[in-house]
């Protein structure tokens, strides 16, 4: 489901996505009916239409672009689809509701999130991580560059107490539901607030931490690779220290900006450009390069997927293959790029400082076992220590 709406089926047709998956086209074909009941193929087009609504109701983009934009091939095609699906035509839906516009190349959307919805948590997070270069955290606001199928790009994000307002930058139209995906994911915005909370809120310790904040989110990532890099980067030194390191990767090896914006001029290099670089203006130790070398390899072959729609289980294990990925660093990757609202890296030095705090046991195995209770949940569980801890 996430791979059809970050457009693989548009981009690889269904022979393709199933080939990516590894399974038959009847059996992803019987698999998407048993389990939403309809195939790849109808989920495209309903991905699709939903995007053309949204650059319907939210721009004033011509509608010969919104077909574009929105991954139609035709005008034609557009026109029959909105009827279709919304029975309106797409000048009726724009004349019903318009909130937004297209400016100077900028696309202004409006990301619905459920309540409660903890923004300002979320900026915090991305704040105290945020790359030199890459990415920029303002009052109430941040924004970063995006590498998209067609192109790249700049976002910029600004929680409100039940959305986000997006303003998008791209090279390419038939990025925007790519780029509006990555975003949701980012921001956590397709959770269930209430869901975790309500099984988190039955431990004594967390019991206060929902009840304080039970809009939590889980930040995950706009990009797999680049969560997976900055995750090695990470290991054993400080956030602040990590930053740094993923800065000079950036400065060093990311793609440019035509048009930088404000103090973002690069977006996050390609595996393909890391598993050549030589990481000698970064001062990383030999055996952390060995690791990014592997890593980055296995990325741009293929080998290893770290987007939404990978299998978890395999993908940990390939990660744990690495010389030098421990249960830590897969755990965390899990937690930030595949969505797995279970990962829980126990060892996290963060982590077992908060539980101490709050009376939980503070060595990895103890707080494994702890965890046992939080679980399906485990990922809300640990940004909860995170920020008590904090």
């Amino acid at each position: 489901m996430r791979l059809i709406a970050d457009g693989a089926v548009d981009r690889m047709g269904v022979g393709g996505l199933a080939r990516a998956l590894a399974v038959s086209e009847r059996h992803l074909h019987r698999t998407l009916v048993d389990t939403v009941g309809a195939p790849p193929l109808a989920l495209a087009r309903s991905q699709r239409a939903h995007t053309a609504r949204t650059l319907i109701e939210t721009t004033a983009l011509p509608f010969n672009e919104v077909a574009f934009a929105s991954g139609f091939t035709s005008v034609r095609q557009f026109n029959d689809t909105t009827r279709q699906i919304f029975a309106s035509t797409p000048s009726e839906l724009r004349r019903a509701r318009s909130r937004a516009r297209a400016d100077a190349g900028r696309l202004s959307l409006r990301l619905a999130a459920r309540r409660p919805f903890d923004g300002p948590g979320l900026l915090r997070w991305l704040a105290a991580r945020a790359v030199l270069g890459l990415e920029e955290a303002g009052e109430g606001s941040y924004r970063r560059a995006l590498r998209l199928p067609n192109g790249l790009g700049v976002v910029e994000l600004e929680p409100s107490d039940d959305h986000v307002r997006a303003v998008f930058k791209l090279d390419d139209l038939a990025d925007l539901a790519a780029a509006v995906h990555r975003c949701r994911k980012l921001l956590d915005l397709d959770a269930d607030p209430l869901g975790h909370a309500a099984v988190l809120s039955e431990d004594d310790v967390l019991a206060p931490l929902v009840a304080a904040n039970p809009g939590l989110r889980v930040p995950g990532t706009v990009d797999g690779a680049e969560s997976a890099v900055r995750a090695v980067l990470g290991q054993q030194v400080s956030v602040a220290a990590a930053r740094t390191a993923a800065g000079r990767i950036v400065a060093a090896y990311g793609v440019s900006l035509e048009r930088p914006e404000g103090t973002i001029t690069h977006a996050f290099p390609p595996p393909e450009t890391l598993a050549e670089a030589s990481f000698d203006e970064i001062g990383l130790p030999r055996s952390r390069r060995e690791t990014l070398h592997e890593l980055a390899g296995l990325l741009a072959s293929g080998a290893l997927a770290l987007d939404g729609g990978a299998d978890r289980v395999d993908a940990e294990r390939r990660l744990l293959e690495i010389k030098g990925i421990g249960p830590w660093t897969a755990a965390y990757v899990a937690l930030r790029a595949l969505e797995d609202p279970d990962a829980f890296p126990a060892g996290d030095l963060g982590l077992r400082r908060a539980a101490a705090t709050l009376g939980l046991p503070d060595d990895a195995k103890g707080l494994e076992a702890r965890s046992e209770r939080w679980r399906p949940w485990r990922a809300y569980a640990a940004h909860y220590l995170w920020a008590a801890g904090a």
